[in-house]
């Protein structure tokens, strides 16, 4: 399916119905944290002895969608008996609805209509995201290019052009053109440069424990959004999921709905192995000539392994002799794992990045991807 046909018919279905955007939003949360189904008598167990810790871990979309209640209420009347029957009550009833819709299967575990629906929520609320940030408007399409051969000139923009660009002699002329004794920023022509041909870029996404939460949400989020419009571009993406293992991966595709399908159902768990990441994207390239780029994404050190950074720095080399490059996303990253990260993309030829602000996270990535595409 075309990515118009697909945006067509997700905006269909999500915005057909309230409700049924709650409930996407709840299977989306409990993917994120890590909840694949829900047993009403634990549940219920865990909100009464522990309202705090139910919080922190359920969040206030899952409680308020099974509970009916919003959680400033729940924590004030938790203690109370009668509370207590009628939020029982509420969890199995909302539980059997769930399961009557399709959302749930008759063992509790989320079902693919369930997974189909936070797909759906996760593609729209990106897409709503990203959109006023101008990052997918037609100034970014693949016809301007930053490492292509300079064969012409056009005026000069700050969101899509390095200032190495700037072409000197024609904003020099400009500039006298118009009576200015300085160049002034309207001045300014940059070289346009000729496209290259097609990329192949892979995006690997640490999903170790600690990612559980917004922040692995935002980081599919970005994902999505580098899916969205490379596929755009005719350009292949593939997906690399890793924890202490590759958990799953995508080999490059054109296909979104299957990118963004994988995308929104793994979850975060145990420990974080780059070097696996990088090996099976090494795997999974194609082996045709064309523009190879590996973008990884992660929070920690390596911890697997007898010497994780050793073997994580021979695994970036392998790539790069092998024409791949390599930039490295950074989450909350301490002074150790800055060190390697910027090691990785040294050697991986690539850019590094510290993510200072998660909702901004998806700007990082497409800006990489526009940075080789």
């Amino acid at each position: 399916m075309a990515i118009s046909q697909d945006k067509a018919l997700m905006h269909t279905i999500i915005e057909a119905d309230q409700k049924l955007i709650e409930t996407a939003k709840f299977i989306k949360d409990s993917i994120n944290q890590n909840i694949s189904s829900f047993t009403p008598s634990k549940f219920f167990e865990q909100l009464v002895t522990d309202y705090k810790t139910a919080k922190n871990l359920y969040g206030e979309t899952i409680l308020r969608k099974l509970t009916g209640f919003e959680c400033a209420y729940i924590e004030k009347n938790i203690k109370i008996p009668e509370f207590q029957r009628q939020i029982k009550e509420n969890i199995e009833k909302n539980i059997e609805k769930l399961k009557d819709e399709g959302i749930l299967g008759e063992d509790n575990f989320i079902s693919e209509k369930g997974y189909e629906l936070a797909s759906v929520i996760m593609y729209r609320e990106e897409l709503d995201s990203i959109t006023p940030k101008g990052l997918f408007g037609e100034h970014f399409s693949k016809e301007v290019q930053y490492y292509g051969d300079k064969y012409d000139v056009r005026n000069f923009s700050k969101n899509l052009d390095r200032y190495k660009d700037i072409n000197i002699k024609t904003s020099a002329k400009k500039a006298i053109r118009r009576g200015h004794k300085r160049i002034l920023v309207d001045d300014l022509y940059a070289h346009e440069r000729k496209k290259k041909g097609q990329v192949c870029v892979i995006y690997a996404l640490d999903a170790s424990g600690s990612m559980k939460g917004k922040k692995i949400e935002l980081c599919k989020k970005a994902g999505i959004a580098l899916a969205f419009k490379a596929v755009e571009n005719n350009d292949l993406v593939g997906l690399v999921v890793f924890g202490h293992d590759v958990k799953s991966f995508v080999e490059p595709t054109t296909d979104f709905s299957r990118l963004l399908s994988e995308m929104t159902r793994f979850r975060a768990a145990r420990d974080t192995d780059i070097v696996k990441s990088i090996e099976k994207a090494i795997e999974i390239f194609p082996e045709r000539n064309m523009t190879k780029h590996l973008i990884i994404i992660s929070d920690a050190l390596p911890t697997k392994g007898d010497d994780p950074e050793k073997l994580t720095l021979e695994a970036a080399s392998m790539a790069r002799s092998l024409g791949i490059t390599i930039s490295f996303v950074g989450i909350n990253l301490d002074e150790k794992g800055r060190k390697l990260g910027q090691k990785i993309a040294e050697i991986g030829e690539g850019r590094f990045y510290i993510a200072k602000d998660l909702e901004n996270i998806d700007k990082l990535i497409l800006e990489d991807y526009y940075a080789i595409a």
